[in-house]
This record gives structure tokens, C-alpha cells and sequence, in this order.
């Protein structure tokens, strides 16, 4: 029997993050707290960074928290955020946040020794790149290792797919 499988991802879901972004601009643009700030939220660099300015330090942070909480009603985890301090630049504050997507070798090689450490013994894991790919002989053992993994309180957001 073949052995089965399913591949650990890090990956963003560029429209929801978009439409969060778009539902931050109505947000900032229409509450009272925000009005004559200069409050403005914008993509920077593609879709792989935010730019948030604003007057004020607290400015900037309070866009951020809408951002944040627009990306948790959409299902997006924040560990996708690495956000920098604001920095005065002129006489606005800006705030650069990238978005952290695909998982680096580091990470990859502590996924792949929690698995083979605390994990099942049946159970191998390959890194491929920005992923892992994990394979078993008994898919229960698999279950066992996204329940593991979905246990444990890593600095990337995990997706799991391509089960067969």
C-alpha cells in the first residue's frame, strides 16, 4: 500500500488580506476618531507590505488594531503581520508591516523535529522548499501529527494540505 500524505504550508490569502485592507480604508476614512489625522492605510511593494501613516504614534498603532481586527473576521492568523515600530518621517508617522508567507529553513527544520521527536515513529518529514511534506503509512498517524502541530505555538501560520 502506498504511503499517504499532506503537505505544511505558510501561505496568505491574498484576497481576504485584501479585502480587509479595503474594509480598514472605509473603516479609518468614516469613524470620528480618525477624522483630520491623516490616518491612511495603503499596500506598499506589491501585496507584501502594508504601509500604515499617520499624526501620531497612536495613530498608527490604532490603524493597525482595525487592520488586526478585520484580518481575525476573515480567518487570517496575525502571525502573518511583522510589524516595525512608527518612525517620524516629516511630520507623519509611518508604520511598515510586511506579511510573512511560505515557511524559511529554520522553521522548517523545528516543524520536522517536533514531528520526528514528539510525534508518531512511523511518520517521515521532508523538507520541499517552503513546505514539508509528511508521509505515513497509516493516515491516523497523520491526523495525529496535525493535531500536534495545531497544538504547539510556532511564530508562522500553518495551513495543511494536499491530504491523500
Amino acid at each position: 500500500m502506498a504511503d499517504s500524505s499532506f503537505d505544511i504550508v505558510s501561505k496568505i490569502d491574498h484576497q481576504e488580506a485584501d479585502n480587509a485592507l479595503n474594509q480598514t480604508v472605509k473603516e479609518v476614512g468614516h469613524r470620528f476618531d480618525f477624522k483630520g489625522t491623516g490616518a491612511t492605510i495603503a499596500w506598499s511593494g506589491g501585496q507584501k507590505a502594508i504601509e500604515i501613516k499617520a499624526n501620531s504614534e497612536e495613530r498608527a498603532n490604532a490603524v493597525l488594531d482595525v487592520f488586526k481586527d478585520k484580518l481575525i473576521k476573515r480567518n487570517l492568523s496575525l502571525k502573518i503581520l511583522d510589524a516595525d515600530e512608527p518612525r517620524l518621517s516629516g511630520k507623519d508617522y509611518r508604520l511598515l508591516v510586511t506579511l510573512k508567507e511560505g515557511i524559511d529553513q529554520d522553521h522548517a527544520r523545528k516543524i520536522s523535529k517536533i514531528i520526528r521527536d514528539e510525534g508518531p515513529k512511523g511518520v517521515k518529514a521532508q523538507i520541499q522548499g517552503e513546505e514539508l511534506r509528511v508521509s505515513s503509512k497509516k493516515r491516523d498517524e497523520l491526523q495525529e501529527v496535525i493535531a500536534l502541530l495545531k497544538g504547539k505555538d510556532l511564530e508562522i501560520a500553518l495551513q495543511f494540505t494536499n491530504y491523500r
